[in-house]
This record gives C-alpha cells, structure tokens and sequence, in this order.
C-alpha cells in the first residue's frame, strides 16, 4: 500500500510540475508538439537581411517535449535543418525526427521565419535558429546548459554541419552530436576549417546514415565523407547502412540519438 502511495505521489508531483510550463505563451506538456512565435532581436535580423533579405521580425518554431517533460531538468535538444531545395522549411521535416525523439527522450526544435526570405541562406537559418534558443534561455535560462545535437537530411545534413561550427564558435552552446543522412559531400571538415570552433569539436561524435539503394548520395559518397572526416581529426565518426535509399530512417535517428547519450554520459 505504502508503495503505491508513493508511487501515486510522484507521478502527482510530475504532473503539476509540467502543467505550469510554458513557452512563448504556448502551454507544454511531455509528449506534445507546440508550435510557437517570438521576437527576432536586431542583431539576428541583421544577420538573416544578408543578401538582401528581408528583416524578420517574428520567427516561428515547432518543439516537440518527450514524456514526462519537466523544464526544471536537463533534456537533450534535436535540432532539425532542412534542405533549402523545393522551398522546404526545417518545420516541414520535423515530422521524421519526431517519434525517435519522443522515444530517446529528447527535445526536437526547427526553426523556421513567418517570412520567406528571398535566399535561403545559411545566415538566414542561423539567425532564426539563434532567436529561437535565444527565446527557449529567456524563459528556461537552465536550458542554455541543455546538450545539443544537430540533425539533417540531404541538403539539410550540410546546413546541419554549419550551423553546429558556427554556433560552436560562439561558445553558447553545448554540442553533443551530429547525424547526418544523405550526405555526399564533407561540409563537417569545411565548417571546421572555415570557423575554428575548437579542437573539442573533433570529439563530438558523428553519424552517417546512408541507403544501401540511395542514388543520390550514394553508399560510396559515404564512405568518402567518413573517410574525409576521419582526415580532418574527428575521433568518432560511425558510418551506419540500412536497407532503403534516399530518405531519413526513423530507426536510425534513434541509433544515433542513444549512441550520442552513451558518448556524452548523460
């Protein structure tokens, strides 16, 4: 009885712990995907008008929270890049990263503008991003400690590799993993030698995903990019097979998402 009064008990706690959580005025709640708005400040405005862009505002963001969320904790972040081919948003491809997420326990963020731009730059991507976190640490500053990892697909796994060395640089973020599907170009070591985010950024563990049936970026591009990342210093590199051809595997995303975990020890 006593037992399972405790037990009673601390799933009560649990659930009011994770009632009051909101984000951006949006209500959280473990399990659930939110989708939120917030203000871009000037720096990342400027940031994003490279090119001539225009000046956003308002940036916009699904996060999607695993079960039992509580902010008060320490929760790994995906954060999803999209290819900027056939006008996709990384919004859009939230959806193939979602169950593995929900399932490894982990926090999926993709950030995207109430705008379009007029070029789909890699300054453009990293400017909403940033105002997204930059919104996230506002009202959680706890969460600027949160593991980070960085997740893409195709054109999306280059942006990936990008945007993780750029932010890298700054020092604001805590990065714990790159996996990287339908890569067929090393856009990892060019990040590496463009931003010079440190030598620890070489032990951050990386997975390669690729389709045995992928024309696109083929088995062989693959193992150019992994032979290539290996050339450049990076300690832990996994190139993973799967039967299937250009596309992210849900199953792999969660591979990846637990070896990140074993790596880091959280």
């Amino acid at each position: 009885m006593r037992t399972l009064l405790s037990i009673f008990l601390c799933c009560r706690l649990l659930v009011i712990a994770t009632q009051g959580a909101t984000l951006a005025g949006q209500p959280v709640h473990g399990g659930a995907t939110v989708e939120i708005r917030f203000p871009v400040a000037k720096s990342f405005q400027n940031i994003a008008a490279q090119g001539g862009n225009p000046r956003p505002e308002v940036g916009r963001a699904l996060l999607t929270f695993p079960v039992g969320f509580d902010s008060t904790r320490n929760w790994p972040i995906l954060i999803v890049t999209s290819t900027s081919d056939f006008n996709r948003t990384s919004p859009m491809d939230a959806e193939w990263y979602r169950k593995p997420a929900l399932t490894e326990g982990w926090v999926l963020l993709a950030s995207d503008a109430t705008v379009k731009p007029r070029l789909d730059s890699t300054q453009w991507r990293l400017a909403m991003l940033a105002a997204a976190l930059e919104s996230m640490r506002t009202e959680w500053p706890q969460s600027a400690k949160w593991p980070v990892a960085f997740g893409g697909f195709s054109g999306g796994a280059k942006r990936s590799a990008l945007l993780g060395a750029m932010l890298a640089k700054t020092g604001s973020i805590k990065t714990c993993g790159f996996f990287l599907s339908g890569i067929n170009e090393d856009r990892l070591s060019e990040a590496y030698r463009n931003y010079s985010p440190g030598g620890d950024f070489l032990g951050i563990p990386v997975w390669l995903s690729s389709g045995l049936g992928d024309n696109v970026a083929k088995p062989q591009d693959h193992d150019r990019v992994r032979a290539s990342l290996e050339r450049t210093g990076f300690k832990r590199v996994r190139l993973e097979r799967f039967s299937g051809g250009h596309q992210v595997k849900k199953e792999e995303v969660a591979r990846a998402l637990r070896w990140f975990r074993e790596v880091a020890k959280f």
